[in-house]
């Protein structure tokens, strides 16, 4: 039995769907099972990262289980997951991190993973880490202001990112958890091309069939951007300008080969997410 921790999320949903294709036994792990929407025969228990008796509970049994916390400063939830999973036994874990963990200059971002990367490690469990770039999803954010014909705040600049189809997150992820092969390393997934914000909003134009711009913001914009249209308190907005910034540097232009690595084909373009999404960006 595979135990999928945010199993409602953007990945983990995925996850459980590609597990579920497959025949695997499936177990299910959300704070509200009565809105998760699971295929046919995936068993949805409560659980919550706090509540150290209901990850204990849900770990019960399981053969392998994909962590997904919620990031924060002291990687407080993927520290309690891999402590249920190894109090339970678990024999596999699968830990989503995020790409550059570990580097102290895109600032407190680098860092939410990093100690939950350190606890798989010592887990004692066969463990694999995920670092994800950019996901292509995160275009979503775009939707109202593509739909009204409004340009794309572009916080990073010409900084370019191998920006990642989740879906392709998700089924390394499944690989993971049901093949011992790919156990004791850390895989950087990218898609197969690095793209700026400019050339995200090209190719979502171009399948679109209508103009889609951009709009450059300095610091002190984006920092406006981010306590307005994001809702951040000021710790939180100076943390996404330093990883933008990070960004804007060129130092987020990375593809790796780990995606055709592991799946045996290449990784999807941002052109095949938007093919495959176009409906978000119009309007009813």
């Amino acid at each position: 039995m595979i135990l999928v921790t945010g199993a409602t999320g953007t990945t983990g949903s995925e996850v459980v769907r590609q597990l579920a294709a497959r025949g695997e036994k499936v177990r299910a792990l959300t704070r509200d099972p009565a809105r998760a929407a699971v295929p046919p025969g995936v068993e949805v228990v409560r659980g919550d990262y706090l509540d150290a008796d209901s990850l204990s509970r849900a770990m019960s049994g399981a053969t392998a289980a994909y962590l997904v916390g919620v990031p924060d400063g002291e990687a407080q939830h993927d520290r309690a997951l891999v402590a249920a999973a190894r109090v339970a036994g678990v024999p596999r874990l699968v830990l989503l991190s995020a790409i550059a963990t570990g580097d102290p200059d895109v600032g407190p971002f680098g860092m939410w993973h990093a100690l939950g990367e350190e606890a798989v490690k010592e887990s004692g469990a066969e463990w694999t880490v995920l670092r994800p770039s950019t996901f292509a999803s995160n275009t979503l954010g775009w939707a109202r202001a593509v739909t009204a014909g409004e340009p794309v705040p572009n916080m990073t600049g010409e900084g370019a990112q191998g920006v990642i189809d989740p879906r392709d997150v998700s089924e390394v992820a499944a690989r993971a958890l049901t093949e011992g092969r790919w156990a004791g390393r850390t895989y950087t997934l990218t898609g197969p091309e690095a793209l700026t914000v400019p050339d995200q909003a090209a190719v979502l134009a171009a399948v679109l069939g209508r103009p889609v711009t951009t709009r450059d913001l300095s610091p002190d914009e984006t920092l406006d951007h981010l306590r307005t249209a994001w809702g951040l308190d000021e710790s939180g907005a100076e943390a996404v300008l330093t990883a933008s910034a990070y960004v804007r540097d060129g130092r987020s232009d990375l593809v790796t080969d780990d995606v055709p690595e592991v799946l045996g084909r290449q990784a999807r373009t941002f052109r095949e997410w938007a093919q495959d999404h176009q409906g978000a960006f119009t309007a009813e």
